[in-house]
């Protein structure tokens, strides 16, 4: 639901407001202001908001870069983590004072095939935090109670906003690919999401290479326990991979076409090239001959479900991984958009509304 999509009646008695990080054009720099804080619907809750991280994702959103486009005026954000304040009509998953999180998938049928198979991800009902949901860039956030995760209390709130997507996408990224003990894995791209897809690609038994344009990133890459890294402004990442004996999966999460055929290219036969990242350019270019000679496996991951997020923050909590992040005010929401693009930041940046 956007700013501007619900109108409430005369019983809904609107009380208050709150501040939020609001896109009204496109083209033009997000907008600090107050907006409606709306009577809950069935099934909702009200979140004071401790931490949000911002993923690539919000900044697409802001920018309408993709081919389904969010409704102005919205507030991005889908790695919110705050505490619950409110109980919507017919709540019982969650009470009053629960510390949960607010992921992508911020609302799922739950009785369609997809949901009932385990791919709740892939429901075509869904709504999205940040997107088609006001999402967590605010100082409250609404969300339905049955799609938030409890954060466990051992974890900081401005580690577990990262791990509410670029934790769980890459977890479940990792997953898809099938990565085993002493199997090759390609990480394309260390920020948000790869210092993390880099762990639990180690975590599942992988020898990870790790291919990124700066210096800074790949010593990260190699402090969380990459074995090899490749500077791709430098070096020729295929070749490069090709020499090791070949990836057998490589996971795409740098935002560009090139790096995602970069990616196809380090693969040895029988691997899986896993596309993770959403790129404005919407369009890569692969060899069918290749492809089918070679016996290459092509798929795509989206984000990770409930269950997944969940085990997110079990090995999180077990001391597991470690996330790399910077805290900013939202404030400084514009300027942080801005380092993201130009890639001055190391990983992950939360901000504290």
């Amino acid at each position: 639901m956007s700013v501007t999509e619900i109108r409430p009646s005369a019983a809904d008695a609107v009380t208050r407001t709150y501040r939020a990080a609001v896109v009204h054009d496109f083209h033009e720099p997000l907008a600090l202001e107050e907006v409606q804080r709306l009577a809950l619907e069935p099934g909702q809750i009200r979140v004071r908001v401790e931490a949000t991280g911002l993923c690539h994702t919000d900044i697409h959103a802001a920018h309408g870069d993709w081919p389904v486009k969010p409704a102005p005026p919205f507030v991005p954000g889908h790695e919110g983590v705050g505490l619950v304040e409110e109980l919507g009509l017919g709540v019982t998953e969650v009470a009053v004072g629960d510390r949960v999180a607010m992921p992508w998938l911020g609302y799922a049928c739950g009785t369609c095939d997809y949901c009932v198979s385990g791919w709740e991800t892939l429901c075509l009902e869904q709504k999205n935090m940040g997107y088609s949901i006001d999402g967590g860039f605010g100082e409250y956030a609404t969300a339905y109670a049955r799609y938030v995760v409890k954060v466990p209390d051992e974890l900081d709130p401005f580690d577990a906003a990262p791990l509410t997507c670029a934790g769980v996408t890459t977890y479940k990224a990792v997953k898809v690919a099938g990565t085993r003990s002493s199997d090759l894995v390609a990480v394309f791209g260390v920020g948000g999401l790869g210092h993390l897809a880099i762990q639990y690609a180690a975590i599942a038994g992988g020898r990870v290479i790790a291919v990124d344009l700066i210096d800074e990133k790949l010593e990260l890459a190699r402090e969380l326990g990459a074995e090899f890294t490749v500077n791709a402004a430098r070096e020729d990442p295929v070749e490069a991979i090709q020499r090791l004996g070949g990836a057998d999966q490589a996971i795409a999460l740098a935002v560009s076409p090139r790096a995602f055929e970069q990616a196809y290219g380090s693969l040895r036969r029988g691997g899986t090239l896993v596309l993770v990242a959403l790129p404005a350019d919407n369009e890569v270019t692969l060899p069918i001959f290749e492809t089918v000679l070679n016996g290459i496996t092509v798929v795509g991951s989206i984000v990770g479900t409930r269950a997944d997020l969940r085990e997110v923050f079990e090995l999180h909590a077990a001391g597991k991984t470690h996330v790399t992040r910077e805290v900013r005010p939202l404030d400084g929401v514009n300027e942080a958009i801005e380092d993201v693009e130009a890639g001055r930041v190391a990983a992950r940046v939360v901000f504290q509304p």
